[in-house]
């Protein structure tokens, strides 16, 4: 049951064509909901998959919920936490106090999660000091964004890796394929692919076919227990933020 004076979280996704990302956002979200009995957690995506952001909230509206926060399912602030996502909840009806939570990265918790991923594709801890990691992120035309990717490379190069490159799918450069190289050249024993992304796509398969000539690709952030930590932590954080102006 919900508890009555909590706000309820709307996990605002993109969305895809790719049935495998509807999945794994709806994975995540029920591994919420098992780490926080009694929050109501719904889903809304912004494009292609259904329900909609406005639908979601002009349910939620119908039903006499009062208090929202928005959390993007997103791990750069670039165009859609800037742009498209605030307009979207300027449109909620008028009786709902939204407020807008931050965008899941940069986190600590992140990076704990890549790590798992690479460590459940079969390396070890023994193995960091040795392998050269790609940090391969979807890619932004967001110069804040790619700022942001680089500099989570070299925090991450500081728990202990051989090396850390940034890489991106698209918009941007070097591509996977481009950093597995580089690594090479730097010597590096192994190299591994770790996508900085969430769920399962056409941006995440280019990644994947950047990292043929790895010794080791990840999966995807997903459902790992620490992003749902951190979509929480984002939840907690937003509950006492001022509400975004609405009026549909």
């Amino acid at each position: 049951m919900h508890r009555p004076h909590c706000p309820v979280l709307l996990v605002i996704a993109h969305g895809s064509r790719d049935p495998r990302h509807a999945s794994t956002v709806d994975a995540l979200v029920r591994r919420v909901r098992a780490q926080r009995p009694g929050l109501r957690v719904e889903t809304g995506f912004l494009e292609f998959s259904v329900p909609s952001v406005r639908g979601v909230l002009e349910s939620l509206a119908a039903q006499g919920v009062q208090d929202v926060v928005a959390l993007p399912l997103l791990l750069t602030r670039a165009f859609h936490a800037k742009a498209d996502i605030p307009a979207v909840l300027a449109e909620a009806p008028a009786r709902l106090r939204v407020r807008q939570a931050e965008v899941l990265g940069p986190s600590p918790l992140l990076l704990s999660a890549l790590e798992r991923r690479l460590y459940e594709a079969g390396l070890t801890p023994a193995d960091k000091s040795s392998t050269g990691v790609v940090l391969a992120s979807a890619g932004s035309s967001d110069p804040e964004a790619i700022a942001v990717i680089a500099e989570i490379a070299r925090e991450w190069r500081l728990t202990g890796w051989c090396a850390v490159r940034p890489a991106f799918a698209s918009a941007s450069l070097p591509r996977t394929e481009d950093a597995v190289r580089e690594l090479r050249a730097l010597g590096c024993a192994r190299v591994a692919v770790a996508p900085y992304v969430l769920a399962p796509g056409f941006l995440p398969d280019r990644i994947a076919r950047g990292a043929a000539d790895a010794d080791v690709l990840a999966g995807v952030l997903g459902p790992a227990p620490e992003v749902a930590r951190l979509l929480l932590e984002r939840y907690d954080g937003a509950r006492t933020a001022v509400p975004v102006a609405v009026g549909a």
